[in-house]
């Protein structure tokens, strides 16, 4: 794999979405581990901006765009002089995505091709855009605009043509600690005594924020166009989350939400003949008549295989939880 702090010496780097979760860690990683010569912040909320550089005081590489991903003129002038691009702006609440559809497509599925356009316009040399273990196989409206947005970007490397701009993207679980995951929602709701468990055979992908930064910093690194790669981390039980939360609490069985499944699935059986077992991960290729034929490395799956939270060979304890949640 190629050196990815050396990726981003003496570049120019985008980050969508930059003052989430992930925006702000990614960008905390890049500013203190690379020679990067400077990071461009591009999000709509001003006052997330100004909080956000109250935690950089005098760091002369940090840039601050106002600007939505359904806005292409602002996205193009963004992108002038970048040299990668990370893709993080995205509505991801399912409840409100249901409620919402064509806020959810405007962002998600339009903002996609609104980043193609720009980074294609504007020489940019590699994208890569962050999905969610909700995009394989769909059963809601936020993981069905997801699964849209990985194809135009896994698309794009046809549409850039002969320019040198190369997209791909990471698929990845729930963050632990993320806005609006349900480490801070168990936290809140155990002072009750009371946690909600909507299905106690229900089970989750789980991945640190610092570990998500990493993966995509290592594939931005590794990435030649076209790949969708997928990490290998840890299963939970919920039931085994809210023990290790709140050990104390009553667990009580509400019942599973609208658009919610019980387990959750990154690559599904119909994507594994285009899968490859990396080691540290597995990277799905492309499948296009248009694809320039490059070897991706790693082995085949086998034919049947899928990577699902409930068919994993990882799975993490109560005190393993305990720990990664205090942390």
């Amino acid at each position: 794999m190629a050196d990815a702090s050396s990726l981003f010496d003496g570049r120019t780097v985008l980050v969508t979405g930059g003052t989430g979760s992930f925006g702000k860690q990614f960008i905390r990683t890049v500013l203190s581990t690379t020679a990067v010569k400077r990071v461009v912040v591009y999000s709509r909320d001003e006052l997330k901006q100004y909080e956000m550089q109250q935690l950089h005081p005098g760091e002369h590489r940090l840039r601050f765009f106002i600007g939505d991903v359904r806005d292409l003129p602002r996205l193009q002038r963004a992108c002038h002089g970048v040299d990668l691009l990370v893709h993080a702006a995205a509505l991801k609440q399912v409840p409100a995505a249901e409620y919402n559809p064509f806020e959810a497509v405007k962002t998600n599925i339009s903002g996609a091709q609104n980043i193609i356009e720009a980074a294609i316009d504007q020489g940019v040399e590699k994208v890569i855009a962050l999905s969610t273990d909700k995009a394989s196989s769909p059963v809601n409206l936020y993981g069905a605009t997801k699964l849209v947005s990985d194809k135009l970007f896994v698309a794009g490397n046809a549409y850039a043509g002969g320019t040198k701009t190369r997209f791909a993207v990471v698929r990845y679980g729930n963050v632990v600690g993320s806005r609006g995951s349900v480490v801070p929602f168990f936290a809140e709701r155990a002072k009750s005594g009371v946690l909600p468990i909507t299905d106690p055979r229900m089970t989750r992908f789980w991945i640190t924020l610092s570990q998500g930064v990493r993966f995509v910093m290592d594939n931005l690194a590794r990435m030649r166009g076209g790949e969708i790669f997928v990490p290998k981390i840890p299963s939970m039980k919920v039931t085994d989350l809210a023990a290790a939360m709140a050990p104390t609490a009553r667990q009580e069985i509400v019942g599973i939400r609208p658009g919610e499944k019980l387990h959750e699935e990154m690559i599904s059986v119909h994507d594994a003949r285009r899968t490859r077992d990396l080691g540290d991960a597995y990277v799905i290729t492309p499948e296009m008549d248009w694809f320039p034929h490059l070897d991706f490395g790693g082995k085949p799956v086998r034919e049947d295989f899928a990577y699902t939270s409930d068919g994993n060979d990882q799975w993490l304890t109560v005190d393993q939880l305990r720990t990664m949640v205090a942390s």
